[in-house]
């Protein structure tokens, strides 16, 4: 018996090392696109012009009002049917990784910009900065500073929520996983092996970030 658990711990780790370049490759892009999106509609919600602040509360409010699981159906299932061309799997993730995380990153984003004193605004435009170089040099430094920590655990969620797009049969970790358990039965070490594989992505990442965090005296 322990000589059939242990060779399945071992036998299953080609399938996950390949479904972890699947969650890493679409974790890291998507978040990539995931930061741009939210650094714009982040600070379009503090703009004063009604109209950038209302499309970017509707962004916001409802890809966070929306569970991603919808989100990857909706992308992958409901938008071909408009378009009328299919989107690959892996686009697909992407993109609901990029936009979900971006919603979530754009209130990192005005939080951190908000919680800056006002009086750095007011210094950078009494020196002739415009309003643009005040954000660019004085306000966003600061703020970026700020919006560590919690970009670290949106990176740890947004790599946990690629385990939903088995539902897709995007070949990611959690689906390599029910793949080695689906042909050999052997769940509970499959499964284990997953959860630790993840664990592994996931501390070091932590680890890591509060040391940037420390470096940086966030």
């Amino acid at each position: 018996m322990d000589a059939f658990m242990e060779s399945h711990y071992i036998r299953v780790m080609p399938f996950l090392l390949e479904g972890v370049v699947y969650t890493l490759l679409i974790t890291g892009v998507g978040l990539f696109f995931g930061f741009i999106l939210g650094a714009i509609f982040g600070l379009a919600r503090l703009s004063k012009n009604k109209i950038i602040y209302g499309i970017a509360s509707i962004y916001v409010e409802v890809l966070r009002g929306t569970p991603i699981l919808a989100q990857i159906l909706f992308i992958y299932f409901g938008l071909p049917d408009v378009l009328g061309f299919n989107i690959d799997k892996i686009t697909a993730s992407i993109i609901a990784i990029a936009i979900n995380a971006g919603a979530y990153i754009a209130e990192i984003v005005r939080g951190a910009v908000y919680s800056i004193d006002k009086g750095q605004s007011e210094a950078g435009r009494s020196i002739g900065l415009t309003r643009g170089q005040t954000m660019r040099y004085i306000i966003w430094p600061q703020a970026f500073k700020r919006m560590i920590p919690p970009l670290g655990n949106q990176f740890v969620i947004s790599l946990k929520d690629t385990s939903l797009f088995s539902v897709i049969a995007v070949g990611e970790l959690l689906y390599m996983g029910q793949q080695y358990y689906g042909i050999t039965f052997a769940a509970f070490e499959a499964l284990t092996m997953v959860c630790l594989m993840y664990l592994l992505i996931t501390i070091p990442t932590s680890v890591y970030l509060r040391r940037v965090e420390r470096r940086l005296d966030v």
